[in-house]
């Protein structure tokens, strides 16, 4: 197989400003829009700018390249990628993991279109030098990180990936209720929602909602003290999971509220939520899965990991 024999898909995603400019229409309103909130229209455009400047250098390499296409964000979940392909996500850090819970084990390149204001932990590389690291994948030069996806399986056979997190919960602010059960342990429960988090995804919400926790217990009972998080590898065997907000009842527990989740322990749910159940994943709620009563869903391990090239 020739270097340039093996096709490129390169996802991209809309700036801010085309996000207000397919709300607004025209660019007179979108900055009338911004600016009567305070907001600095500038910014909006400087990021487009540089934006538009690394597409422009990412195109440029994948045309020396040979074989190409460009897929919107948006599109992702109804794409169909080869077993040969290699994924280049130009864009943050949550557009690598947008692409990568759709894909078998293909090769993702992360492009970092801003490194000047995006930090881009998932986004070793820069347009310029996508030419010397698309070589190098082909040639199998390049070194990979594995990164451990979850998965949430409803039981009409719908599944759902996560690269960072999945959500299962209300759709709108309301309460969440459920069966939870792990092992032999098993309870009702209403709550806002549950968080299942990967170790890539273990620096992120999960994070937010354990630290949260700990900071209103220490309130609470008057203690004082310094407390260490610490986040899984991202090639960790093990999910970790959290209940936000349960609220215990005469019909509802809060006893099984964190804890891990491994191949050989899923964890199972029981909808019991009339309407507005869903499942989502690294933060589209637009592509989720419907968790409605009666439905039951086994989180577990994805036997599929992410190849992140770094």
């Amino acid at each position: 197989m020739t270097t340039d024999s093996r096709k490129v898909l390169l996802v991209t995603r809309r700036t801010r400003y085309e996000d207000l400019l397919a709300r607004h229409h025209t660019l007179a309103q979108a900055k009338f829009y911004i600016e009567h909130l305070g907001a600095d229209f500038s910014d909006y455009l400087a990021e487009h700018a540089a934006y538009a400047r690394s597409l422009e250098l990412t195109v440029r390499a994948l045309e020396d390249w040979g074989r190409y296409q460009i897929v919107d964000r948006s599109y992702l979940p109804n794409f169909i990628f080869a077993p040969d392909d290699i994924v280049v996500a130009l864009g943050q850090d949550g557009l690598v993991a947008n692409s990568m819970k759709y894909l078998d084990g293909q090769p993702l390149i992360g492009l970092n279109p801003e490194p000047g204001r995006w930090d881009g932990v998932l986004l070793p590389f820069e347009p310029s030098g996508l030419g010397a690291v698309l070589a190098d994948v082909a040639r199998g030069r390049r070194p990979t990180k594995a990164v451990t996806m979850a998965e949430a399986r409803l039981s009409d056979g719908q599944v759902l990936r996560a690269v960072n997190d999945l959500f299962v919960g209300p759709r709108t602010h309301s309460s969440a209720l459920y069966e939870i059960e792990l092992g032999e342990r098993r309870e009702s429960q209403s709550s806002s929602g549950i968080i299942v988090s990967t170790g890539l995804g273990s620096t992120a919400w999960i994070k937010s909602v354990v630290t949260g926790s700990i900071g209103v217990t220490q309130a609470v009972q008057g203690l004082s003290g310094d407390f260490s998080y610490q986040p899984q590898p991202w090639d960790s065997p093990e999910l970790t999971f959290a209940v936000r907000e349960p609220f215990p009842s005469r019909a509802s527990k809060a006893g099984l509220v964190f804890g891990q989740v491994s191949a050989r322990q899923p964890l199972r749910l029981r909808s019991h939520m009339p309407e507005n159940g869903v499942i989502f994943s690294d933060g589209m709620e637009e592509d989720y899965l419907r968790f409605t009563a009666g439905m039951e869903a086994t989180v577990s391990v994805a036997a599929t990991q992410g190849c992140l090239v770094v």
